[in-house]
């Protein structure tokens, strides 16, 4: 038993076998190193975010006026009518109707090519001033907001329905 030992010994303290021995560990620790200096496998990217894109509604903008070269106006009667229930005439209330959203020009004079004033938007509701004037194939009305004096102009009585008054 005590020759098996020695040559048991022998062969471990083979210089080959050594070297083996010592590289195998010299690789282990190379190994071991680069795992904790470098860290953990990072975790692969997940799936990607949604981005919100915010779409403004739209605006009650002006269109711009179109130039249109036209004759001056030219009023139907001298006096002023006065309003049969149902019909359009001075002191009539009116609604503005059938612009889709888009709104009404209500223009400083009554003819296609004057400056926009503001727009009129469906349902709202006006009292006829003045008019009615023909003038570029159109009846016009100057027409006055009931609540605000300054809103005023002259509309074009094809967006224009005759409404009872908004204030009995």
């Amino acid at each position: 038993m005590l020759d098996f030992i020695r040559r048991f010994f022998r062969t471990l303290l083979n210089p080959w076998v050594a070297l083996g021995a010592l590289g195998v560990a010299v690789v282990l620790l190379v190994g071991t190193g680069l795992i904790l200096f470098i860290g953990p496998p990072r975790p692969a990217p997940g799936p990607p975010t949604a981005a919100l894109t915010l779409i403004p509604g739209p605006t009650s903008t002006v269109a711009p006026p179109t130039l249109t070269p036209t004759l001056p106006p030219t009023p139907t009667s001298g006096l002023p009518p006065s309003p049969l229930p149902g019909t359009m005439g001075i002191g009539a209330y009116v609604q503005v109707f059938g612009t889709y959203g888009e709104g009404l020009n209500i223009r400083s004079e009554p003819r296609i090519g004057a400056t926009v004033n503001f727009l009129g938007f469906d349902a709202e509701v006006f009292e006829i001033a003045d008019g009615p004037v023909e003038a570029d194939g159109y009846t016009w009305w100057y027409l006055v907001t009931p609540v605000d004096a300054t809103r005023s102009g002259w509309a074009a009585s094809n967006f224009l329905t005759v409404v009872s008054n908004p204030n009995p």
